[in-house]
């Protein structure tokens, strides 16, 4: 695997399960799923101002790489969101299933990169302050392939809602063009047309940012 964080960071330290989830508030039903998906966890490694030698404070403390060996890959993402939101760490995922791995992040919702071979995943700790190498973090699983123009002013947040945004009137572009060719009747076909129009308007203006 590629990820390129110090060697000062490196903890490695297994946690143990049953422990774990007694920790968090789960339903019986997502306990079941908890025990059923997840074989072990570990936190691999630990990024703190002390550790990285950083110079500049930031609002965000200590950011964990938790390792996550799964028993399926067609796991419930619930059990992610449900360690990510009830631990007050900034938590990043790097999920394992037999001989292939995918990087998670919690921001609102779980953003997984693709499965990949464990030799092929990647991610770098890139700046001066623990903020900066979070959102760098966050680029690197939620934003590859980033649509629409970049600001600089723009938050994480907004960029991840404007990617959002983006994907989904690009599936309602792809469904009502769709739908406009197959329609038979001049008036709905006409109608259907002039809602495509709107959708590709708004689309380009997101784009511009």
């Amino acid at each position: 695997m590629m990820l390129d964080l110090p060697e000062a960071t490196r903890v490695h330290k297994r946690l143990p399960k049953e422990d774990f989830y007694k920790r968090l508030n789960l339903t019986a039903a997502l306990k079941e799923k908890f025990v059923a998906d997840v074989e072990q966890i570990y936190v691999e490694n630990s990024l703190t101002k002390e550790r990285l030698n950083l110079a500049r404070d930031s609002a965000v403390q200590e950011i964990l790489l938790l390792a996550v060996m799964l028993k399926k890959k067609d796991f419930d993402g619930k059990v992610i969101e449900t360690i990510a939101r009830q631990n007050s760490h900034e938590l990043i995922f790097l999920l394992l299933y037999e001989e292939e791995a995918q990087l998670a992040v919690y921001r609102g919702k779980l953003y997984r990169s693709s499965w990949l071979p464990k030799t092929e995943i990647a991610l770098a700790a890139r700046g001066f302050s623990l903020e900066e190498i979070l959102t760098g973090f966050i680029e690197q699983i939620a934003l590859v392939g980033e649509e629409g123009k970049t600001d600089e002013n723009r938050s994480i947040d907004e960029r991840l809602h404007l990617q959002e945004k983006i994907g989904k009137l690009t599936k309602l572009i792809e469904k009502t063009e769709r739908a406009a060719w197959k329609e038979v009747q001049p008036k709905k076909k006409f109608e259907l047309f002039q809602k495509l129009k709107g959708y590709k308007k708004e689309w380009e203006d997101l784009q511009r940012g």
